[in-house]
């Protein structure tokens, strides 16, 4: 699980550097990529399938991203961008467009399935993220300040 968690860190870090991230946010960009991929990782180990890991998973480093965009005072698309990376369903478009182009409908249609699936997941756990009030990480700013202040 460690090896997992600095792999998933350095990729997306790497993913950060490309997408233009902020030189002194990218350690961050890669943390919250390397946390949702170990909560990722817990789901598949706790039998909770393939889609739900994605949705725990990614609502894990939206809020998580929430609470460093309200610290470190930067957007939240800087780190969940980058915190994304780790979770997207690469393999499973490949192989979708794969089965597709070599008409085994079958296959097409169980590739892509999942995919979807997964693709949804990614969506409504931003979406879930994004719905806990904002008052909260709003709290948090204020204790970062307070902390500055003194």
């Amino acid at each position: 699980m460690i090896i997992q968690f600095i792999v998933s860190l350095f990729a997306t870090l790497s993913f950060a550097e490309l997408f233009g991230a902020p030189k002194k946010e990218l350690f961050f960009c890669g943390l919250t990529g390397a946390i949702g991929w170990v909560v990722y990782v817990i789901g598949l180990n706790s039998n909770m399938g393939t889609v739900l890991a994605n949705l725990t998973a990614t609502f894990a480093l939206t809020v998580f991203s929430r609470i460093l965009s309200a610290i470190r005072r930067n957007p939240v698309t800087v780190y969940l961008i980058a915190g994304i990376f780790p979770l997207v369903p690469g393999a499973g478009i490949y192989y979708t467009s794969y089965y597709f182009i070599m008409n085994d409908m079958t296959q097409f249609s169980n590739y892509g399935m999942e995919t979807i699936k997964v693709a949804g997941a990614i969506v409504l756990g931003i979406v879930f993220g994004f719905g806990l009030p904002q008052s909260w990480f709003n709290a948090l700013q204020r204790i970062e300040r307070k902390k500055t202040a003194l």
